[in-house]
């Protein structure tokens, strides 16, 4: 039988580096000595005792088993990220996020709507079943089963040519390393900043690559650490006929240019 290798060493110390702690200042929150700290990081302790194993994994937020069998600095900044949100497969049974939805007398999933005015709660209340189940609801019966949907209003013109007042219906993203490059994805962002509709391009670990469908609004970056949610496109529902970009457009453009300019 071959032996199961443990990283709890490795694990320790890079966890520690990765906060940018001092053995000291970290020592002192576990409420440890800092040369029993020193004896977790360089292996001297063969069989670490279980109430260390608790107090690591309950500071590191990060279950025993990861600690013990995974080498965490071979993962990505989105995976270690997963992890300290308890989406671990030891720690909650599987790589599932806790996401409140609604279903019908069928038990079918419900198309939840977040109008403009619930947005600024559906930050606080999106794992909350109360608020989920106050929002509208709506049926799609072509849409998938194995899948969360919901819809979520266009508002200003960086979404163009998509007429502002569309609605978009998206598909819930567990897992952001699988979106693949330039996909259309409604964002919900952490803290004040409002939802948007972009591209999305993942860029090394735990970058996000934003592209707007209206040229007038140049690419930027985000961190995950600043995402909340993330939807995948999938049908868009207007009233309106998308139209192309317009000589304005392309004058806005140039002018948000020559304020950055004029900035620098």
């Amino acid at each position: 039988m071959e032996i199961q290798k443990i990283f709890w060493a490795d694990n320790v110390k890079f966890l520690r580096n990765r906060k940018k702690l001092s053995q000291e200042s970290m020592a002192e929150s576990l409420k440890i000595s800092r040369s029993k700290l020193n004896a977790h990081e360089n292996g001297h302790t063969v069989n670490p005792p279980v109430e260390d194993l608790f107090r690591f994994s309950d500071y590191f937020k990060i279950s025993i088993d990861a600690l013990l069998k995974i080498k965490l600095a071979q993962l990505g900044e989105l995976k270690l990220r997963e992890l300290e949100a308890g989406n671990d497969v030891y720690m909650a049974g599987g790589n599932i996020r806790v996401l409140a939805i609604t279903v019908d007398k069928n038990d079918r999933e419900n198309v939840e709507y977040v109008p403009v005015k619930a947005k600024a709660g559906y930050k606080a209340g999106y794992n909350d079943p109360e608020f989920i189940a106050s929002l509208p609801k709506y049926s799609f019966p072509d849409l998938p089963r194995n899948g969360t949907f919901r819809m979520f209003p266009t508002v200003g013109d960086s979404m163009l040519p998509i007429p502002e007042g569309s609605d978009i219906l998206a598909r819930y993203v567990q897992d952001w390393t699988n979106i693949k490059a330039g996909t259309l994805c409604i964002i919900i962002f952490k803290g004040e900043q409002d939802l948007v509709f972009k591209k999305v391009t993942m860029q090394g670990e735990g970058i996000l690559l934003l592209e707007s469908l209206n040229e007038a609004y140049k690419p930027y970056t985000e961190t995950a650490e600043n995402v909340l949610e993330i939807w995948q496109f999938e049908r868009l529902l207007s009233k309106d006929i998308p139209e192309r970009a317009t000589d304005l457009d392309e004058l806005k453009s140039m002018i948000m240019d020559l304020k950055k300019e004029m900035k620098k």
